[in-house]
């Protein structure tokens, strides 16, 4: 099965490293023009805009701002006519253990559910209303299998925010699919990424590995396929899906 995303413009977020990098040049690998957002590390993201290819280009903005998360949407529609599809990505997974002094703790919150939530929703309002006028588009929203098992006590920040996003996707999917307007959720397990190096570091590779049911950790380009397939169309009528992509631990 091949899939052409040739002349289709594609909004990835925290797209300069991990799963967004693999995502946006496996994007291109499609044929589709990625709008490569980041958001501080500017020559990265021009290497994963070069290695897409097909006028790929890139875009800054702090998602912990509401200011800058919509200036980001307004950014892209200036330089490219339309957007076609957007996938949420970037996120932050800071550790909030109990012991954290009162500032400290609120700020955590304050920034997790702002880049993991609050920006994917801006984001995706925003796409709605473009998708209204342009006939339809596709969203997917990258959340963890920490949102439907919780996480470490020291985690439960990170997996309240994926949470939420699992229940906006679904929203989205059911209240505006008349408008062909399709949402889907990507739920990776253990990705080797730098966001997930301090937790990795914290609990031991051991700790991981022995609740996955195959050998190895799963990488960036193992998560990139599912969401070329899910914008392909050909899985439009799983809109509302979680698709699980964590080795397997559900099962093992």
């Amino acid at each position: 099965m091949t899939v052409d995303l040739s002349g289709r413009v594609i909004v990835v977020t925290g797209a300069s490293r991990g799963i967004g990098a693999a995502v946006a040049q496996q994007l291109g690998q499609a044929g589709a023009t990625v709008a490569v957002h980041y958001g501080r590390n500017a020559e990265r993201a021009q290497a994963v805009a070069e290695a897409a290819g097909h006028g790929a280009r890139v875009f800054q903005a702090d998602l912990a701002s509401a200011d800058d998360t919509a200036r980001l949407w307004h950014d892209v529609l200036a330089a490219f006519p339309r957007v076609d599809a957007l996938v949420n990505n970037a996120g932050v997974s800071p550790e909030t253990g109990l012991g954290l002094d009162e500032a400290a703790w609120q700020a955590a919150w304050h920034q997790t559910m702002h880049v993991n939530l609050r920006a994917p929703e801006q984001l995706c309002r925003l796409a709605i209303r473009h998708f209204q006028r342009h006939g339809g588009g596709r969203i997917v929203n990258v959340a963890s299998r920490a949102a439907f098992r919780g996480d470490t006590a020291d985690y439960m920040t990170y997996a309240a925010s994926k949470g939420g996003l699992v229940a906006l996707t679904r929203s989205i999917a059911r209240g505006f699919g008349k408008d062909h307007i399709k949402a889907f959720t990507l739920a990776p397990g253990f990705v080797q990424t730098d966001m997930a190096q301090p937790f990795v570091e914290a609990y031991g590779e051991a700790y991981i590995n022995d609740d996955l049911a195959l050998p190895a950790l799963t990488q960036p380009a193992d998560i990139a396929p599912h969401v070329v397939f899910l914008l392909s169309g050909l899985a439009d009528h799983a809109t509302g899906c979680t698709l699980d992509v964590n080795a397997g631990s559900y099962v093992h």
